[in-house]
């Protein structure tokens, strides 16, 4: 071989091994169900994230409803198919723990890649939720909120209520309401979303009174639920009169309608504060929001909400160098400022201690103090065993039982009193049967 053909040929391998492709992105599946301006969010962190190194690929998907993309996660991982990481929302917590083998916990899967994490930057009422009685964390906070009042100030002025000093207890709630109904609102007064979150689990956490033993669950899967007790038969004996005459109009299990307050159509509705970016970007009119109703009557209230949203898990099965990338991006969601940003846009809680106080020090409450209001009531009192939240295996099951009982008493097919000794009942019946399969 002439000295003209070596160099030829190393010319060409030369060219050839600058055109062989770039070592292959490791693909990270994140499955969620955030909608509209929320999804919006999803997507655009995954962007940022894969722009800002090379390694890894973020690959979002939607996977419809909570309880859809949770039970598309199950299904998954029994089918070897699971992605790397699952929005769960808070109330599936329990069912996530219990699947031994089908998650990897955060704070496991942090301490392997060698990536910082330090628990207790996070904020408690957040982090409580969602890890041991250790404080070992098993997923990653991600779209925290709490349950607010949002209302509509036009409408307020439009039937002689101060706009600027929206009501603060449920029964001045329902005279609010009859004034906003005669003025107009004939379809709505007030309603809500989340039936059963804001008529029980909320509501049980605000006015400091028991759903059940164990500390609602947190102690334990052999939890009796007990909310069939006064202060919830004063309040949905209240609801259903009040359906009857048109000032309180029932808006369905999930968040569906919420489309009712940007619309205009309801001017008072309680529900997520992680509603914001869909209000400002849909209602037409000036709004406001406020902390959770209560019954001044009832000794203590109110005490603290918990926290709602949902939370990123890590599936189980999958292998080493997928994990680092997943703790990496859980490091760059964590960020101060990437959570500064995410909170004063999307409305979701800052996950981080850090990053609340200085959205704090800034002064952004001052203008926009309905984004601080869930963080407010979160932190209104010391938590108690009735408000540190709930825990209970096969919720989003039993809360379709506890939905169908409220549905009962106000369609008048049954009294209140029998929908709620019902509502217990069945629960309970459901816990004992998740007890018996966890135990296993």
């Amino acid at each position: 071989m002439t000295v003209k053909s070596r160099i030829l040929m190393s010319v060409a391998a030369f060219a050839l091994a600058g055109a062989a492709p770039a070592v292959a992105q490791t693909e990270i599946q994140w499955w969620h169900a955030l909608t509209g301006a929320n999804n919006d969010v999803v997507v655009k962190l995954a962007e940022d994230f894969n722009a800002s190194q090379k390694d890894y690929k973020v690959v979002p998907a939607y996977k419809g409803s909570y309880p859809d993309t949770l039970n598309a996660g199950i299904a998954a991982f029994r089918a070897g198919t699971a992605p790397h990481i699952l929005q769960v929302f808070e109330v599936g917590t329990g069912t996530m723990m219990s699947a031994k083998g089908a998650i990897k916990p955060v704070h496991e899967m942090m301490k392997d890649a060698g990536e910082a994490f330090d628990p207790k930057a996070y904020l408690p009422a957040i982090t409580g939720y969602y890890s041991t009685a250790k404080g070992d964390m098993l997923s990653m906070p991600f779209n925290s909120s709490s349950m607010v009042m949002w209302y509509n100030k036009d409408a307020f002025k439009k039937a002689g209520l101060n706009p600027e000093a929206p009501p603060k207890t449920w029964p001045e709630v329902f005279e609010a309401a009859k004034k906003l109904k005669a003025s107009g609102f004939d379809k709505c007064g007030f309603s809500n979303a989340w039936a059963t979150w804001a008529n029980i689990e909320q509501f049980g956490a605000w006015h400091n009174v028991s759903l059940s033993t164990k500390a609602n669950g947190l102690d334990g899967f052999d939890a009796v639920l007990n909310f069939n007790s006064p202060a919830f038969l004063k309040h949905w004996t209240n609801l259903v009169d009040l359906q009857k005459q048109g000032v309180y109009s029932y808006s369905g299990r999930t968040n569906n309608g919420e489309g009712r307050f940007t619309s205009g159509e309801c001017p008072i509705f309680l529900t997520s504060s992680g509603f914001f970016g869909n209000v400002k970007a849909n209602a037409k009119f000036d709004w406001g929001n406020a902390p959770m109703p209560y019954y001044p009557d009832v000794q203590g209230a109110p005490q603290n909400s918990i926290i709602g949203g949902a939370s990123l898990w890590v599936m189980g099965g999958k292998k080493p160098d997928e994990y680092k990338g997943v703790a990496k991006f859980f490091t760059f969601l964590s960020n101060v400022d990437r959570q500064v940003k995410l909170h004063t846009e999307s409305g979701y809680l800052p996950i981080t201690k850090a990053a609340y106080e200085k959205v704090k020090a800034s002064g952004f409450y001052k203008d926009k103090p309905y984004l601080e209001t869930p963080i407010l009531e979160l932190n209104n009192k010391e938590p108690t065993e009735n408000s540190r939240g709930l825990r209970f295996g096969s919720l989003v099951q039993i809360r379709d039982i506890w939905s169908e009982e409220l549905e009962a008493a106000l369609n008048g097919q049954k009294t209140p009193k029998a929908a709620l000794d019902a509502a217990v009942d069945r629960g309970n019946q459901m816990l004992r049967q998740f007890e018996r399969t966890a135990s296993r």
